[in-house]
């Protein structure tokens, strides 16, 4: 099986190599991103293998299936750039990794947490000048404040855990009640409670038509004035306008972002020599009280190696004609 690669970086060509030593296939490894312009790259391959911020819309699809790809290989769990009515209208299947390590990111959600909170961010550049004063790094104890999480899949409930190790009164809001939540002691309830109870919002749900912006206006005037908002699920869950005017009336207090909507043109490249153009991303930035890191919470050793044995055992799934982890298009109504 040919399989092509876009979007790949040094440590993806390391832990597929690595676990492909198993089914043996013909990997080629591109940097370029999946674009109308670098489709046609696809020629005689069966399976290509896409990123998150790789653009698989319906003319990408199309000029895919013309150069034979009859698989779209997701490398991630999330599918919402991938227009999957027009993957299904040409006949072609797309597989996803739907779990890997739910640790890596609830352990980056906790991280953004304990440095916003604590402000290690600051004091290490403060100490690395002589500057041991602690004027303006005050903090606030986790243990008894309330957090509230929007979705609790895998990675919802693994956070839950780690807030209720902290001493947190975990809320938490799906569209689906986990079985789980009585035994980890999560209160289940709905959107509005999250919004006016907690101190700490984290997002932890899938980009959907519903979840669009649903941190917006409307729902940060809802939330207590002060709180901590978090996401390392999708950039596009928040209205990044609508909460830069949240941190300058201070409803907002607190900002952790490991996704950005408009991230595909950012995240992942060294942009250190260059002007970036995105003002609004700009913006947040300027804030002494937001933390952003570039779309790393995935990015541990474990995860990676599960995503690469996934992905190649969807493949093989693909190849036998056997039951895969495939999305359809009622998933992203």
């Amino acid at each position: 099986m040919d399989v092509l690669f876009f979007s790949s970086k040094p440590y993806d060509e390391q832990f597929f190599a690595r676990a492909n030593q198993e089914f043996g296939y013909n990997l080629k490894f591109l940097e370029v991103h999946l674009q109308q312009s670098t489709a046609i790259l696809a020629k005689g391959y069966k399976v290509a293998c896409v990123f998150v911020n790789d653009t698989v819309d319906a003319e990408v699809l199309q000029i895919l299936a013309e150069q034979g790809v009859q698989l779209i290989a997701l490398r991630c769990a999330g599918f919402n750039n991938v227009d999957l009515k027009a993957a299904e209208a040409l006949g072609m299947k797309v597989v996803r990794v739907p779990a890997y390590s739910p640790y890596s990111v609830a352990e980056h959600t906790l991280a953004l947490i304990l440095t916003l909170n604590r402000k290690t961010h600051r004091a290490y550049n403060r100490v690395k000048e002589g500057n041991f004063a602690l004027n303006g790094l005050m903090g606030f104890d986790l243990h008894g404040k309330t957090a509230g999480l929007i979705g609790l899949g895998k990675i919802g409930l693994v956070t839950a855990k780690i807030l209720k190790g902290f001493g947190c009164r975990v809320l938490g809001y799906d569209i689906a009640k986990p079985a789980e939540c009585e035994r980890i002691g999560i209160e289940f309830t709905d959107l509005k409670t999250i919004y006016a109870e907690s101190d700490i919002i984290s997002l932890h749900c899938p980009l959907t038509p519903a979840t669009y912006h649903i941190i917006n206006a409307d729902s940060i005037s809802e939330m207590k004035k002060g709180v901590m908002l978090i996401n390392t699920s999708r950039g596009a869950l928040i209205d990044a306008v609508a909460v830069i005017d949240g941190l300058k009336s201070e409803q907002i207090s607190y900002l952790g972002l490991d996704v950005y909507e408009e991230e595909a043109d950012l995240f992942f490249e060294d942009l250190s020599e260059k002007v970036i153009q995105d003002d609004i991303f700009m913006r947040l930035l300027s804030f002494n009280n937001v933390l952003i890191t570039g779309h790393q919470a995935f990015f541990t050793s474990n995860a990676l190696h599960k995503i690469a044995e996934i992905t190649l055992e969807n493949i093989a799934a693909f190849a036998a004609n056997a039951s895969l982890n495939e999305v359809k298009s009622a998933q992203q109504a």
